[in-house]
Parts: structure tokens; C-alpha cells; sequence
């Protein structure tokens, strides 16, 4: 036994198997670092991956704690730390704790592809492909803030989905990329294109952008012909946004962007999609499950509340 104060977790105790939830001794801030108690944890892909011990890139051997996004409130502080009080809850006034741990993955990935790598202008014409995905509903509403008219690729359900937030519908299985060219842009192609899907919607947005346009991806991880792309006199970057948590180098401005997500937030201009399921901490598998299924609708979050 120990008399060290306790923390509720799951853990991934081998590929596929977890342990939930757990007991493990509270961490202690060291220095520049602040105790979180979590309120509620946002679930992506990643997560799983981790899970099931297939994301080498993530350098994230198991046994492991589970979980990347999170809302909740300061605990404690260590020591030298600037900012930030016990007690503060940094979020948007808007959104419930729930809501906001859907968020700063999500955000985070479609603010540095749009932002940050192809320095999105108003008035550009932006395709996101999977509109109505994690990554790509917010692409959608960053871009419609910052003034671009927007296309978005997906299935026929999500058409009134991606319609609402204001992009123009692209059905990806019954049209061409050709023909989707032809019919938005008089065959010029698009000045921006955010993929989000990797493999052959790579391949696609190589042909799709137009010349001297950028085309971005969160799972440009293949090999790919850039010969389309290069004959468009065209640019491409891809977005790691693992890499500063990882590493350090550039963590400080993933507070800069989620400071710019309240303000969008706040602002009316930004909405997480959440699943209407409910999950606690005891049904993180169950979650898992249900996401690797592909049956959501929106982000799952796993509600912790004030377990401790």
C-alpha cells in the first residue's frame, strides 16, 4: 500500500488489452509543468492506434496511460510556472467541458495544414476532402472564418451535414476528380486542398489543385507520384502535429493555436461536432469499438468528471 494520493486511469497494458480504470500515484508538477485534474478526454484514431500498439510514429511503448485531448481544471502548479492559477479552467466560455476535449487535436492538425502551412487568404477556393470527419469539420469552419469559399468531399449522408456548415458538397463516389474540377472551378483546380485521408485522396488532390496552389495532409504517409503535382508548379506540406509533443520544439504555439480556437469559438465562428453517445471511464473500450467501427457521428468524448 501507499499513502501517495491516487489517480483514476486506463492503461494499455499490451496491444488490444487495457486495464480500466486503474489506480496509479498522482504525478507531481515538475518544473513549468501544471497538474490537470481531467474532466473530460477526447478520443481520435491515434488513440487507438496506440492501443493496439500499431503507432511506432508516436514512440509510445506500452504499457501506457491512454488518452491525448483534455478538458479540466488546474490542480497544482510546479514550480516557475507563469500563466496560470489553480483552479483555472482554459477554455472557451461556450462550450461545456465535454465539448471542449473534442477539440485541440483536431483543431490543432487543420489550423497548422491551413494556417500555418498554406497561409490561407481570404477569398481563397479551399477543397477539404472528408468534410464531415474530425479534422476536416473544422478545417471547413477555419476556412469559412478566415473569408475562403469552401468545398468539401464525403458521402451522400453527410451532404446536409457539410452544407450546414457552409462548404459547397462534393460526392466523392459519383463524380470524377475531373469532373468535380470541370463543374466548381472551369477546370483551374482549387488553391488550397486539405486532405485528411491519405492514399489515393492524396493522389487526387495532386491533381485537383490548381497552379501554383498548395495542397496539405495529415496522412501523407505513402508513396506517392508527385509528377501531377510538380506540373502544376504546385507545393505541398504535411502536417505531423504529434511532433512538438513529442519533441518539444514548438509546443508553446499549440497554446497560440487553441487560443485562437476560444476565439473562434467565443465568436460564434466554430463548433465541435460531438457523438451523441456517452461514455465513462469504464467504457473507454466500448468507445474504442465503436469508433474503429466507423459508427460515429462526430467526436467521442469520455467523460471523467471529478474522479480522481
Amino acid at each position: 500500500m501507499t499513502d501517495k494520493p491516487m489517480m483514476k486511469t486506463v492503461i494499455a497494458e499490451r496491444p488490444g488489452v487495457h486495464a480500466g480504470p486503474a489506480q496509479l500515484p498522482r504525478p507531481v508538477p515538475r518544473e513549468g509543468e501544471v497538474l490537470i485534474r481531467i474532466a473530460a478526454s477526447g478520443v481520435n484514431p491515434l488513440d487507438i492506434k496506440i492501443f493496439e500498439g500499431a503507432a511506432a510514429h508516436a514512440r509510445q511503448p506500452l504499457p501506457a496511460v491512454l488518452g491525448l485531448d483534455l478538458a479540466g481544471t488546474v490542480e497544482a502548479l510546479g514550480p516557475n510556472v507563469a500563466g496560470f492559477r489553480e483552479g483555472d479552467a482554459r477554455k472557451p466560455a461556450n462550450l461545456s467541458m465535454r465539448e471542449a476535449a473534442a477539440l485541440p487535436l483536431i483543431f490543432i492538425t487543420a489550423w497548422e495544414g491551413l494556417v500555418d502551412r498554406a497561409a490561407l487568404a481570404s477569398g481563397s477556393v479551399v477543397l477539404v476532402h472528408g468534410g464531415a470527419g474530425g479534422v476536416g469539420h473544422v478545417a471547413i469552419q477555419i476556412a469559412k472564418a478566415r473569408g475562403a469559399k469552401v468545398f468539401a468531399t464525403g458521402s451522400e449522408p453527410s451532404r446536409a451535414y457539410i452544407e450546414g456548415l457552409g462548404a459547397t458538397f462534393i460526392d466523392y463516389r459519383s463524380e470524377s476528380v475531373e469532373d468535380y474540377m470541370a463543374r466548381h472551378t472551369a477546370g483551374s483546380g482549387f488553391d488550397v486542398i486539405y486532405d485528411t485521408a491519405g492514399g489515393a485522396t492524396l493522389d487526387a488532390s495532386f491533381q485537383a489543385v490548381r497552379r501554383f496552389g498548395h495542397v496539405v495532409s495529415a496522412l501523407g504517409w505513402g508513396t506517392h507520384a508527385l509528377a501531377p503535382l510538380s506540373f502544376r508548379a504546385a507545393t505541398y506540406s504535411g502536417v505531423f502535429t504529434l511532433l512538438p509533443l513529442l519533441t518539444g520544439e514548438g509546443r508553446e504555439h499549440h497554446g497560440d493555436i487553441l487560443r485562437e480556437a476560444t476565439k473562434l469559438v467565443e465568436a460564434g465562428k466554430l463548433t465541435p461536432r460531438i457523438d451523441p453517445h456517452r461514455f465513462g471511464l469504464d467504457e473507454v473500450g466500448e468507445a474504442y469499438r465503436l469508433m474503429k467501427e466507423q459508427r460515429t457521428r462526430g467526436k467521442l468524448v469520455i467523460e471523467i468528471g471529478s474522479a480522481g
